[in-house]
């Protein structure tokens, strides 16, 4: 008969047989006298002889039938009945890592995935290890009784007369083999004096440990097992609601989004992808109110996974009182945190003590520190479930008011910086300040006020419009006093002019600024406020659109004159330029003497809001009178004076804004392209700065007139692109930029796209009501591209076109002088006459100029017109016209075609 023995005790008969005592054979085996007798009183008994004589004797010629822990791989190794999904890169790693320490712990949150990871690597591994191993499973045991869990595992049964400690090492001896320690949060000091024992009495045994907190073992390699990354987290998802019979696979962007709000974390993943089935990604989202209320129902054979909730709750309880009292002031936080920070809202009572039961949280996996090692946050279901443990907490009333006051002085001393660096460290607190502002202590009183205005100016300056307004609005609703509040209400309706407020929004806020005012006995602030409606209507009527009748605007006008103090230099300099702007009798049309007069005034009030406010009045009069040079000169005046603007101040805003605007304009409508193409960049990197419509609308034909065609197209499609998602009818500025984008097709020859623009100016115009023979872009565009294709059947209809009146004056300077040239290519009977024209309307455009230098060469047969006409395109950047001309330069004309060819283009028709 076959007797079974293990692989130990075989390797005692064999030494038996060979006359060895008790103790050679423990010398042998490196185990003790007291493990020999043991195996050998088993051996008695599974032989049923009486003395190790007979044993001998017997097994001599018995047949051995021994059990080989390596074909039995791990002992107590849990089955997986689920894939494993991702971490292949941390798989790899810590193989590698195993086969240099003998012991290593995954260290992590709950629910983090610590125990599968060891499971798998456990599978992976077990070739290494011949003797095998044993999995040890530490919930249900208690402190003291970690040997006896693992003599379990290992199948040991010790005599009486073994210390159980000493049999585990005599078993598991100098073999090579894995014992994985899983759950050693609740036992550290057992387990490690544990660990310790057998990694110093069995030289080939390697110890893979799980835990929320390291061992603190000598020698110990802590491996951090971190949330999934966000790919493998949806990978998870799809393959756990796959199982649960949900419809998978869920679009990418909600499933990604719900991952992102369980942090990755792949029990809460699992957990949620078992009701999605039931309740949808949509509807998982929805709930995420209360996420440890939604991760509940699995039926896992840990009580502690059951829900994301018991998991917390088994770590809290590890905590001792200080430091679970940490973990709950600390849940006030919706973003991370740094030292400082921690050591004033909780009561902990100084940095050092904070410091150290921060530490304590961090090695317990509660709390998880940056890389940069400065800052640190909880996981949002960590910080959900210490939020819940606040609420029955009896000093948090006094936690929040410590929460108000640090972002109270952080949103003020980061204002203090404004002029320096300071945005990555809003970025870091920004929703902590808004969460503070909007918590159980931010109502009406001095610090949610501050806390508002100071939150608005720094939203303001980090350019975000939109939320700058609401916090102003905020901070008028906490204002400690009407005055404080007319200038909280100031600020944001500065901010919905240059945000995307309506103009209906920007009025109501100035008009209650006003109201404010009025009943707080502040004359001065509601005239400033009534003064203002009437200056924006009439100046920023593009942006304002607003339907109020003159008569009403006469009231307003009326009421600031009687409610302000004109001996004041502020309120006399914004009555003045309210009253040139009215006076002007239409919009944007102010009275030119009364200009002058509201532009001293501005002057001698000495504030560069009013002096940059009155200069526009002057540069608008100067423009609309005809007289393109001085409004040149004033424009320039008032950018250089955008140095004493801050653009910061949401007040100083519209002026910033508005002065870019016109510096874009008026460099335009001078044919000076590299100052356009200048400023327009400027605008782009800063959304205040006259918005970035208005922005690319400058820059595309810029590009397109210097020659940067690839650049003006691709600019000029993501601004079609952009517009076609707002919905709304073309301004201006998109329709100037898509005929520019047309005449940049055309220069390339490229009629299938230049036709697709056309289709697209067509039907834009026709939506907004306008005819496209009344855009003097498109017809510059028309007659640019008819003159460069040679293409002159319809150049009569076209120059008569381009001498038409224009509703606007930006493109019309350059209609006129493209449509000369054509007139002149074209031959037609009155070309002299259309140039002659063009010569004495424009005396003020670079790009103009040099246009009608090189039509009247082309006329004439005059090589110095010609000169001067590549000399001006030379002077103003505009290479395809440089080149062009060279092309028609008598002896230079081989020159001129190699310079276009090196544009891509063609030489110029006609």
């Amino acid at each position: 008969m076959e007797i079974e023995v293990s692989a130990r005790e075989a390797e005692v008969l064999a030494l038996l047989n060979e006359r060895c005592s008790n103790a050679e054979i423990g010398q042998r085996l490196f185990i003790s006298v007291r493990t020999v007798e043991s195996h050998v009183s088993s051996l008695l008994r599974k032989y049923g002889v009486a003395d190790r004589h007979d044993l001998s004797a017997l097994t001599s010629t018995a047949p051995v039938a021994t059990t080989n822990r390596a074909d039995a791989v791990v002992a107590g190794l849990p089955i997986p009945r689920t894939t494993f999904v991702g971490r292949r890169q941390e798989r790899e790693s810590l193989s590698r890592t195993l086969r240099d320490a003998r012991l290593v712990t995954l260290v992590g949150a709950g629910g983090v995935g610590k125990t599968r990871l060891a499971v798998e690597l456990a599978t992976d591994l077990v070739s290494r290890f011949p003797a095998g191993g044993a999995f040890v499973d530490l919930v249900p045991v208690r402190d003291g009784s970690v040997p006896q869990a693992v003599a379990a595992a290992l199948g040991l049964t010790p005599t009486p007369r073994q210390p159980l400690s000493e049999a585990i090492k005599d078993e598991l001896g100098a073999q090579r083999s894995l014992l994985v320690l899983d759950n050693c949060e609740h036992l550290l000091d057992a387990v490690a004096a544990f660990a310790e024992q057998v990694l110093n009495g069995c030289p080939g045994v390697t110890v893979l440990a799980t835990s929320r907190e390291r061992l603190g073992v000598p020698g110990e390699q802590v491996v951090q097992v971190l949330p999934l990354p966000e790919p493998d987290g949806r990978a998870l998802f799809d393959d756990r609601a796959r199982a649960a019979g949900a419809d998978v696979p869920g679009d990418p962007m909600v499933v990604g989004e719900l991952c992102a709000q369980l942090d990755n974390v792949p029990l809460a993943i699992e957990l949620a992808a078992a009701r999605s089935a039931s309740l949808g990604v949509d509807g998982l989202l929805a709930a995420f109110s209360d996420p440890l209320r939604v991760l509940t129902g699995a039926r896992h054979a840990d009580q502690r996974h059951r829900s994301l909730r018991a998991v917390l709750d088994w770590s809290y309880g590890l905590l001792d009182p200080a430091e679970q009292a940490l973990l709950r002031h600390l849940s006030v936080f919706v973003g991370g945190f740094d030292l400082a920070a921690a050591a004033r809202v909780p009561l902990v009572g100084d940095v050092a003590g904070t410091a150290d039961l921060l530490g304590r949280l961090v090695e317990k996996s509660l709390v998880t520190r940056d890389r940069d090692m400065r800052r640190w946050r909880m996981l949002g279901t960590v910080r959900a479930f210490a939020r819940e443990q606040l609420v029955a907490d009896p000093t948090r009333g006094e936690v929040y008011d410590r929460y108000l006051e640090w972002a109270t002085s952080t949103a003020t001393q980061l204002v203090e910086r404004l002029n320096g660096a300071w945005r990555e460290d809003f970025d870091l607190v920004a929703d902590d300040l808004r969460a503070a502002l909007l918590g159980p202590r931010g109502g009406v009183g001095s610090a949610p006020h501050q806390l508002a205005r100071a939150l608005g100016r720094l939203t303001f300056s980090r350019r975000f419009l939109a939320a700058s307004l609401d916090c102003y609005r905020q901070a008028a609703a906490r204002a400690p006093s009407p005055i404080e509040a007319v200038a909280d209400l100031r600020n944001a309706a500065d901010c919905a002019l240059v945000g995307t407020a309506t103009g209906r929004q920007v009025l109501d806020l100035l008009l209650t600024c006003a109201d404010l005012a009025g009943a707080a006995g502040d004359g001065n602030a509601q005239a400033l406020a009534l003064a203002r409606v009437v200056e924006m209507v009439h100046r920023f009527d593009g942006r304002i659109s607003s339907d109020m009748s003159r008569e009403r605007l006469t009231v307003l006008l009326e009421r600031a004159r009687a409610a302000g103090n004109p001996a004041d230099p502020a309120v006399a300099a914004a009555l003045a330029i309210a009253e040139a702007w009215y006076a002007g009798g239409r919009r944007f049309h102010p009275d030119p003497d009364l200009a002058a007069v509201a532009a001293a005034a501005a002057r001698r009030c000495g504030v560069p809001v009013l002096v940059s406010a009155g200069l526009d009045l002057l540069g608008t009069a100067a423009a609309q009178a005809g007289r393109p040079a001085e409004a040149r000169r004033i424009g320039a005046e008032r950018f250089a004076l955008l140095s004493a603007l801050d653009p910061t101040d949401p007040q100083a805003a519209p002026e910033i804004g508005d002065t870019f605007h016109v510096a874009a304009t008026v460099a335009f409508q001078a044919g000076d392209l590299p100052a356009a193409l200048n400023v327009a960049r400027r605008m782009i990197d800063d959304d205040l700065l006259g918005g970035r419509t208005h922005a690319i609308g400058t820059l595309v034909p810029a590009l397109a007139l210097t020659g940067e065609l690839d650049e003006s197209l691709a600019q000029a499609e993501a601004l079609w692109e952009g517009w076609q998602r707002v919905g709304r009818p073309p301004t201006g500025d998109v329709a100037g930029a898509m005929a520019f984008a047309m005449l940049a097709c055309g220069f390339r020859g490229d009629r299938d796209s230049m036709s697709r623009w056309r289709n697209r100016l067509a039907a834009s115009a026709s939506a907004a009501g306008i005819e496209l023979s009344a855009l003097a872009s498109a017809v510059y565009a028309d007659c640019r591209n008819a003159l460069h294709l040679g293409e002159f059947d319809d150049a009569s209809r076209l120059v008569e076109l381009a001498f038409n009146t224009f509703p606007g004056y930006r493109y019309e300077t350059y209609a006129r002088a493209a449509a000369a040239e054509l007139a002149v290519a074209a031959s037609l009977p009155g070309a002299a006459r259309c140039l002659t024209l063009a010569e004495e309307a424009i005396t003020d455009n670079a790009w103009a100029t040099a246009c009608l230098a090189r039509a009247r060469g082309r006329l004439t047969g005059d090589v110095e017109a010609l000169a001067a006409g590549l000399a001006g395109f030379q002077q103003v950047g505009a290479r395809i016209e440089y080149a062009s001309t060279l092309a028609l330069l008598p002896g230079r004309e081989a020159e001129g075609r190699a310079e276009l060819r090196s544009l891509g283009l063609a030489a110029m028709g006609g």
